[in-house]
């Protein structure tokens, strides 16, 4: 088994500009939300944490893509950590 990742979306601090979306709809939706902001999709079955922030375990195989969603947000929501070390990638 590969690595494992956390992504952590502070998701009040979205702007709703879409580029997670844009490079990764396979991960990322703006159409289950009606408040203009990006939501983990569902069918990942994200925590919701109590103020709204969304957090995902993914593994290796789905780093590239949601490295990428983040690194092109522009207003740097989107944070992706090593499960096992904590260390942050982005």
């Amino acid at each position: 088994m590969g690595k494992e990742y956390i992504i952590k979306y502070n998701r009040s601090g979205c702007i709703g500009a879409g580029v997670c979306v844009a490079v990764n709809y396979e991960f990322w939706s703006m159409v289950e939300t009606k408040d203009d902001k990006a939501d983990i999709k569902k069918v990942h079955n994200p925590v919701i944490l109590e103020n709204g922030d969304q957090e995902l375990e993914i593994d290796e195989a789905d780093l590239p893509k949601n490295l990428e969603a983040a690194q092109g947000c522009p207003v740097n929501v989107i944070h992706i950590y090593e499960k096992d070390t904590g260390k942050k990638l982005v």
